[in-house]
C-alpha cells in the first residue's frame, strides 16, 4: 500500500507538471484562436482577476485583498455575487511561478478607493492588496474597480457546439427559463405533492426522467407531480456566455423556472452531488416549504478553522492524483482551464458523433441518455459551476446544514455508493453529525452514477416511503 501510494504521488508529479506546460501552451493557443474566429483576444483564469471576469456588465469587488465578489447590475437590481477564488488561484506550480515573476514586471496598479482615511491599493497580477490605513483606522476595507466592460453575446463560441438540441434555449420562448421536464397525473388536480429532482455535475434531467420517472408505481404517478430540471448551462437549458454560474444565479433560474412558473408552495427535493448544493441552498430560503430532503453522494467536508474553504474542498475532491481514474479526470478538468476546454473541444462539440459511435459499436444495446448530460454543456457553463458550486461553497454548507436542523422541519435522508470514488462516504456521515435526525444509507458495490442508475427500481421504492413517511408526520 505504502509502495502503490509513493509511486502514485512521484508519477502524478511528473504527469501533472507535463500537464502544467500543456496547458500554459494551450493558453496561447486558445487567446489566438479566439482572436482568429471572434476577433479579440478573450480573458482567460490565468490573466489577472479583472481580466478573468471580463465577461459581463460586472464591476470587480475586492475585500481585503482578496478578488471574491463581483457586483452585477441590470436594469433593475444590483447583484452582489461571490465568486470563488479557486477560478484564478489553483496551486504553487512552477510555471505559475515563472508566470507570477514575469508578470510582477509588468504589474500595473490601479487606482485606490479612498474610503474613510484609507487608501486601498491593488495589483491585478499578485491578487493582493497593499492598504495604508491612517490614524489607526481598522475598518473592513473593500476596493471597487471602476472598469465596466460590454456584455459577451449569448450565440455560441466557435468552440462550443451549435446543433439544434445545445442552441434550443436561444429561442424566444426559452432564453429566460430553465428546461423543465414534467411527469404529472392526467388529472392534474389529484397530484398530492411536488418533488422536485436536482441533477449533478455534468449531468442533466434524464438522470431521473430515463431512470425513476419509468419505474414510480401507478400510485405514485396518480399522487405527484414529478419535476426534473436541466440546471443553468446544461441539457436544453441556457448556457449564456456572459454567466458566472454562481449560486444566485442558479437559485433565481430554479424559482423562476419550477417555484413561481408550478406555483410549489410545498415540495419535496431529491438532490444528487452538485445538487445537493442547491437543494440545501434552496432549503435555508424556502424553509417552509420544503417536505423532505433526499440528497446522494452530497459533497460536504468539514473545512479546518483558518484554513481556505475553497483551496480545501478543490483539494479533497481533486487531489491531483493519477489513480483512481475518476481523480484523475476530476483533477484534469478543476486545475487546467485549458486542458478543460481542450476536452469540451473534442467532446461536447462532437456529442453527436459519440453518441453515434456509441450506438454503433454496442450495436444499439446501450441507452445512450448519460452521453446528454456529459457532453451538452459548455466549457464556461462546466467550469464556472465546478469552482463557483462546488468549491466555492465550501464555507457556507456547514451553516446550510445548521439552519436545516435548527429552523426546518422535515425528514433528511442521505444515499451514498459505498464504492463512491468521486465524493468519499464521510461526507454523508459529516452530514450526519449536523443533521443528527438525518438517516444515512450506504448501498454497497455502488459507485457516483450506480447509486440509481443500474438501481432505478428499488430507489424508486425507496423515494416513494420517504414521501408518504414525511406527509404522514406533516400532516
Amino acid at each position: 500500500m505504502a509502495i502503490a501510494r509513493w509511486l502514485n504521488q512521484t508519477v502524478g508529479l511528473f504527469v501533472f507538471f507535463l500537464l502544467d506546460i500543456l496547458d500554459f501552451l494551450l493558453c496561447f493557443t486558445y487567446k489566438t484562436l479566439d482572436f482568429f474566429f471572434e476577433s479579440e483576444w478573450k480573458p482567460c483564469y490565468c490573466s489577472s482577476p479583472l481580466e478573468a471576469q471580463a465577461k459581463t456588465r460586472k464591476i470587480i469587488v475586492s475585500e481585503r485583498g482578496e478578488y471574491s465578489k463581483v457586483v452585477s447590475m441590470t436594469r433593475t437590481k444590483i447583484h452582489f455575487d461571490e465568486i470563488s477564488d479557486t477560478l484564478y488561484s489553483r496551486g504553487p506550480s512552477l510555471l505559475m511561478r515563472l508566470s507570477k515573476l514575469v508578470s510582477s514586471v509588468k504589474c500595473f496598479n490601479y487606482k485606490g478607493v479612498i474610503m474613510r482615511g484609507s487608501v486601498v491599493e491593488s495589483c491585478d497580477h499578485n491578487y493582493e492588496s497593499k492598504k495604508k490605513v491612517s490614524s489607526g483606522n481598522k475598518k473592513r476595507l473593500m476596493t471597487l474597480n471602476s472598469t465596466v466592460v460590454e456584455k459577451s453575446p449569448t450565440t455560441p463560441r466557435w468552440s462550443d457546439c451549435n446543433c439544434s438540441f445545445c442552441t434550443s434555449w436561444l429561442s424566444p420562448s426559452n432564453k429566460d427559463s430553465l428546461f423543465v421536464k414534467v411527469q404529472q397525473p392526467k388529472d392534474n388536480k389529484k397530484a398530492r405533492d411536488n418533488v422536485l429532482f436536482i441533477h449533478g455535475f455534468l449531468s442533466s434531467s434524464s438522470f431521473w426522467t430515463e431512470t425513476l420517472f419509468p419505474n414510480f408505481s401507478d400510485s405514485a404517478k396518480s399522487n405527484y407531480r414529478l419535476i426534473a430540471v436541466d440546471l443553468l448551462g446544461y441539457g436544453r437549458s441556457p448556457k449564456p456566455n456572459d454567466s458566472l454560474y454562481t449560486l444566485r444565479e442558479h437559485l433565481e433560474m430554479i424559482e423562476k423556472s419550477v417555484i413561481a412558473q408550478y406555483k410549489l408552495k410545498k415540495f419535496h427535493i431529491v438532490a444528487h452531488s452538485l445538487g445537493c448544493v442547491l437543494a440545501l441552498a434552496l432549503t435555508v430560503k424556502h424553509p417552509g416549504a420544503i417536505k423532505s430532503l433526499t440528497l446522494l453522494a452530497p459533497p460536504f467536508y468539514k473545512v479546518p478553522k483558518g484554513v481556505n474553504p475553497g483551496q480545501y474542498v478543490m483539494r479533497k475532491v481533486a487531489p491531483k492524483n493519477i489513480w483512481p481514474p475518476m481523480q484523475f479526470g476530476a483533477s484534469l478538468i478543476s486545475w487546467y482551464e485549458h486542458l478543460g476546454r481542450t476536452v469540451c473541444l473534442v467532446l461536447c462539440k462532437g456529442h453527436r458523433l459519440v453518441d453515434s459511435l456509441t450506438r454503433l459499436f454496442t450495436l444499439n444495446r446501450m441507452r445512450t441518455y448519460l452521453i446528454e448530460g456529459f457532453l451538452c454543456h459548455t466549457h464556461t457553463g462546466s467550469w464556472h459551476t465546478l469552482h463557483n458550486i462546488i468549491f466555492g461553497s465550501g464555507g457556507k454548507l456547514e451553516s446550510y446544514l445548521d439552519h436545516v436542523r435548527d429552523h426546518v422541519d422535515c425528514d433528511v435522508a442521505i444515499f451514498h455508493g459505498g464504492k463512491d470514488e468521486v465524493i468519499p462516504v464521510e461526507c454523508s456521515y459529516s452530514v450526519k453529525t449536523k443533521v443528527p435526525r438525518a438517516t444515512v444509507h450506504v448501498i454497497p458495490d455502488k459507485d457516483h452514477i450506480t447509486i440509481v442508475v443500474g438501481r432505478q427500481k428499488d430507489f424508486a421504492r425507496e423515494l416513494e416511503l420517504i414521501w408518504q413517511r414525511s406527509t404522514t408526520t406533516h400532516k
